[in-house]
């Protein structure tokens, strides 16, 4: 069986009704970057910090996955996926993908500020007073700015070994992310799934673009894919 990787971005998620987070002012739902994205930004008001997340927690209870999730999950019966995305919701999960990677965290999960490896699941709002078992106050899941992206080995690993690769949703602008693609083996071909792609530069594989939303595109991505990997 072929393996895919497939990279999402908001994009994807923004068809079910999750918010991009970001506007074209640069701002986060109202918020300076620096204020709710960055260890700074939490150490100087946690309170913020925390709400900020809980909203998107409560809004993520309220959508479901949509077309694209669920046929890249249904993909699986023809091809071997794996889903690295950079969107910390659980659509992914919710749609039926069997291996999903999120670089930047994830929502529905909280982790120790003082040990990294304390990963809990938490469906509803984080508080300040909400502690791991020696006592040390938990943190959104979520890989801030200035942080290091522990899944990032993976990922290129997965990409490394991929029969094609597939960008949806995401402008391919923020690193690392932006970079996984050029660990594709030679002659590997990228399929690019977006109404509004960006320029991808210094590619050294095929490139094959389909100008649609996720739930349009992914459809078509799967008839191609059929005949282009059998």
């Amino acid at each position: 069986m072929k393996s895919l990787v497939i990279l999402t971005g908001a994009g994807i998620s923004a068809e079910s009704g999750i918010s991009t987070f970001r506007d074209a002012n640069g701002l986060w739902e109202g918020h300076d970057v620096m204020q709710v994205a960055t260890p700074e930004g939490f150490r100087r008001n946690p309170d913020l910090v925390l709400e900020f997340y809980n909203q998107r927690r409560r809004q993520l209870h309220t959508v479901k996955s949509n077309v694209g999730h669920t046929t890249l999950a249904q993909m699986e019966k023809d091809f071997n996926i794996h889903i690295v995305t950079q969107n910390v919701d659980n659509l992914h999960e919710a749609a039926g993908s069997s291996n999903v990677l999120h670089l930047h965290g994830e929502l529905l999960k909280v982790r120790s500020i003082k040990d990294p490896n304390y990963i809990v699941e938490w469906p509803g709002d984080l508080q300040i007073g909400d502690y791991d078992p020696d006592g040390n106050q938990l943190r959104p899941h979520i890989v801030w700015f200035g942080e290091e992206v522990p899944a990032l080995e993976l990922a290129v690993e997965w990409v490394q070994k991929a029969d094609a690769v597939v960008i949806i949703g995401t402008s391919m602008q923020v690193y690392p992310a932006a970079g996984l693609i050029h660990y594709a083996r030679p002659n590997v071909p990228l399929f690019y799934i977006d109404p509004k792609p960006a320029v991808l530069f210094d590619l050294n594989n095929p490139l094959e673009i389909i100008p649609e939303p996720a739930s349009i595109g992914v459809p078509l991505l799967w008839e191609k894919l059929k005949k282009v990997l059998g």
